[in-house]
């Protein structure tokens, strides 16, 4: 089955993957000594995600960009879902679908797992590219002791965020159009950029079947491996993106953090909020155009 992703005039296609089915595009040519580039997107997001990107990058890669399980048009079903899942799930795509190694692209949630495929699955990566990614260090501070009333409040917050009701009913709110506007304004710094179209992107896959659970298995998903000890397994050429203006990460931060664990990386930091592939395309879309032309 086939669909038309209408922002980028590709055909998008269905792989069936462990029972479920999986939507992804296919844009451009493949180039002999080009690499392919695969794109991920991050959380509460999908392959439109990546439209302004595909339609300029297409020129000069075969571009892919594809639904993590559970978001998107992909299905959502009632599983477990971790950073594991979607790890064997843009491997298996590589290996099954595309057939060669890839340029993984990833943002935020989509970033740490392709960190994660790129780290420990190296055989599919040609090279790891991250938009402010997710994904936490291992602490090397003491936590001082909180207040015994912080600290009953904060395992009752937990332990609500675990209740199905609680987590149904946080859904509800924060999938209306409204919410996810105002969301999209705090995270994005050029407000133009929060257009009806990236509204309705983001809303479109709440209303599927399963959603609900999907956004509660956040609170309830075992934390993946830390970011440091991925990047000591990582072997391939990496590019970081920031945009700096990011409210959910203090991005000049975090970037010393992995320059530490990384340090032969290539970084730039943007004026930008958190998805800086959407809200400066053309600066992205160049950036990542030059570096994989010079390393390869």
């Amino acid at each position: 089955m086939q669909t038309t992703l209408t922002a980028t005039n590709v055909l998008g296609a269905y792989w069936k993957w462990r029972a479920h089915s999986i939507y992804y595009v296919r844009a451009g040519n493949r180039h002999p000594q080009r690499p392919p580039l695969l794109l991920v997107h991050g959380f509460g997001a999908s392959t439109e995600h990546w439209r302004k990107n595909i339609a300029d990058l297409q020129q000069d890669f075969e571009v892919w960009a594809i639904d993590l399980l559970g978001f998107g048009r992909a299905a959502k079903p009632d599983i477990v879902y971790s950073s594991e899942l979607w790890r064997d799930q843009l491997h298996d795509f590589i290996t099954e679908v595309i057939g060669a190694p890839v340029v993984l692209a990833g943002n935020s949630l989509g970033g740490y797992v392709c960190l994660c495929v790129a780290a420990q699955r190296p055989k599919s990566a040609a090279g790891l590219i991250l938009l402010n990614s997710a994904g936490s260090f291992t602490s090397t501070q003491t936590v001082p002791k909180q207040p015994l009333v912080r600290r009953l409040l904060n395992k009752t917050i937990k332990w609500l965020l675990l209740q199905d009701w609680v987590s149904f009913l946080l859904f509800q709110w924060t999938r209306r159009r409204s919410v996810i506007r105002k969301t999209l304004y705090k995270i994005y710094l050029d407000k133009n950029a929060v257009t009806d179209e990236l509204v309705e992107n983001i809303y479109r896959p709440s209303c599927d079947r399963g959603a609900a659970k999907v956004f509660a298995s956040v609170f309830k998903s075992p934390q993946g491996e830390k970011v440091d000890i991925l990047l000591t397994q990582l072997q391939c050429p990496l590019l970081m993106l920031w945009g700096e203006s990011d409210p959910w990460m203090n991005a000049r931060e975090r970037g010393a953090k992995f320059r530490q664990y990384y340090p032969q990386l290539t970084e730039y930091y943007l004026k930008a909020g958190h998805c800086p592939h959407d809200e400066v395309p053309e600066q992205v879309n160049e950036l990542i155009r030059s570096w994989i032309l010079a390393f390869r």
